[in-house]
């Protein structure tokens, strides 16, 4: 069965609008929290919320059965919230979060503002540069 294809919402307003349930309240509890936790812009972007300082800093994602609050730079945010998990390009982790997932607002508050210090220290998480290896495959630096 193919995948269903969404119109992207017009402005986050709309994003959390077009949701239901137990998912638009933990998307816009996320939200709020996020927006009043670091100053960052907020944009939608690829088909979701993305959040910017100095690059992209964090992405809150509905998907059918859960809610993904992604980090650029999790995998150095493993510290603060151990259930994140690695995957996609540069340090990228990700919460995954169902109905009955609990989350403390203390946990979203230090895991953006330790965010966006990293992207304030080590600027955009998506300008990394490459090196070559020696089979000539292009990884990021370490960082």
């Amino acid at each position: 069965m193919p995948m269903k294809k969404s119109v992207p919402a017009e402005n986050p307003d709309a994003y959390i609008a077009s949701l239901a349930d137990w998912q638009r309240r933990c998307a816009q509890a996320l939200r709020s929290t996020v927006v009043s936790s670091a100053p960052l812009q907020e944009a939608i972007k690829w088909g979701h919320l993305v959040y910017f300082s100095k690059g992209p800093v964090l992405l809150i994602r509905a998907e059918e059965e859960r809610i993904l609050l992604g980090f650029w730079r999790g995998q150095r945010l493993w510290h603060i919230e151990p259930r994140l998990k690695p995957g996609g390009k540069y340090e990228m982790a990700t919460l995954h979060l169902v109905k009955e997932t609990p989350l403390e607002q203390a946990t979203v508050v230090r895991l953006v503002q330790e965010a966006v210090a990293l992207n304030e220290r080590h600027g955009d998480p998506t300008a990394v540069p490459a090196k070559i290896t020696s089979a000539g495959s292009r990884r990021p630096f370490p960082g």
